[in-house]
């Protein structure tokens, strides 16, 4: 190895040394030799003679210290050789994929799961462009990438399809890391590499419409009217059905909070409220979801987060529609809510697939029923709303 090249050459340098110090040293003798037999300066140069002695002396001992110096550092380089080793193997056997490249994306380095990934030997990796490996319609979202990545210090996620040799793509998902010299310019980028493919099909999957909440569960069913019971630890699955969420006022009246229509979720364990009840709307099958279950599955969680964002997104919408000032705008916007979330086209404009009553409508437009009554009738004689046979309201250009 190179290394221990350099070690050899460090060492004959040393031996070198101590070999012009061991001839100077026999020199010194004879000069010695040669004063003590000239007796006329045997007062003078003895003393240079002793001065030369001490300088060599302290040569010698010079060279023990460059001796035990070297032995140290052999030791030290021995020591590094084999952290270096040790590194090297985590990199090259690591179960992700590794690439250093320069700044402008050239490989520098890639380990073996890297180069199988890429379906390409290692040694034909390197001096490669990494862009060359990135998918045609997204090379141009790649190279603006690149060319800010030395603005961020921290690691950045970049989501985006790669190509191997045989021509096959895949989704990766890659974590990348600048370094940077003692003046602050990119020295390399380092690429964290893993394959997603799997994981973006199995998102697909929990994306598809009710996913698999009522394949592998018993469905509940309810009928219209009918108090739904429950449980701390349970949230309830709309498959079918729209159920009605209320709380109890300070003065015993019954407050509309939500409506959970077909693929929403609802429950004790989503809310603060001290009164919570759930009364069916229409004839309901619901699915039973233990809370231990989501927190035990990632899968089951991240099926559910568009679920629950819904029933958070209609909250929302209710606190708006308690903060309008007339009572006339928080009935619009309650009937436009209702529109968005059970409406269903007909002829005549769009029919509301859930009948609440006057006192309802009171209750969710921070109203009296009386008003409420009184304001429907106006919207009627206007045109803007009218009633099925089954008496279901039917919005006419509401918005």
């Amino acid at each position: 190895m190179d290394v221990d090249k350099t070690k050899d050459v460090d060492k004959t340098k040393i031996d070198k040394f101590a070999q012009k110090t061991q001839a100077m040293d026999k020199r010194i003798a004879k000069l010695y030799e040669n004063v003590i037999a000239m007796p006329v300066i045997a007062n003078t140069v003895p003393q240079a003679l002793i001065e030369l002695g001490s300088a060599s002396q302290k040569l010698h001992q010079a060279i023990e210290e460059l001796y035990q110096q070297n032995e140290q550092l052999e030791q030290t380089q021995e020591i590094l050789e084999q952290e270096f080793e040790r590194y090297e193997e985590l990199f090259e056997e690591a179960p992700d994929g590794y690439l250093v490249t320069d700044p402008q994306g050239c490989i520098q380095a890639a380990n073996r799961t890297a180069a199988k990934l890429l379906n390409v030997e290692k040694r034909f990796l390197l001096g490669k462009p990494m862009i060359s490996f990135v998918a045609l319609e997204q090379r141009q979202y790649f190279r603006t990438f690149l060319s800010q990545l030395s603005q961020y210090r921290k690691n950045q996620e970049l989501f985006i399809g790669l190509q191997q040799r045989t021509g096959e793509f895949f989704e990766a998902a890659l974590t990348v890391a600048v370094t940077y010299d003692q003046q602050g310019k990119a020295q390399n980028i380092r690429w964290l590499l893993r394959d997603i493919t799997d994981s973006r099909r199995g998102e697909l999957a929990l994306n598809k419409k009710d996913y698999s909440f009522s394949s592998d569960r018993p469905v509940h069913k309810y009928s219209k009217r009918e108090i739904i019971p429950l449980d701390p630890q349970t949230l309830w699955y709309v498959h079918q059905g729209i159920v009605k969420l209320s709380t109890l006022h300070e003065t015993n009246e019954e407050v509309l909070v939500g409506l959970a229509v077909p693929g929403m979720v609802f429950g004790s364990y989503m809310t603060s409220l001290k009164t919570y009840q759930a009364t069916a709307l229409s004839d309901v099958e619901l699915v039973s979801i233990s809370v231990l279950e989501i927190i035990a599955s990632p899968s089951l969680s991240h099926a559910l987060l568009p679920k629950i964002n819904q029933r958070l997104q209609q909250t929302e919408s209710f606190l708006v529609i308690s903060g309008l000032r007339k009572v006339q705008d928080r009935l619009d916007r309650f009937l436009q809510l209702l529109k968005e979330e059970t409406g269903e086209k007909v002829a005549q404009g769009t029919r509301i697939l859930v009948r609440l009553t006057h006192e309802d409508f009171a209750n969710a437009c921070c109203t009296t029923r009386v008003t409420i009554t009184r304001l429907l009738c106006k919207l009627k004689t206007q045109g803007r709303i009218s009633f099925d046979a089954n008496r279901y309201i039917i919005l006419r250009n509401i918005d």
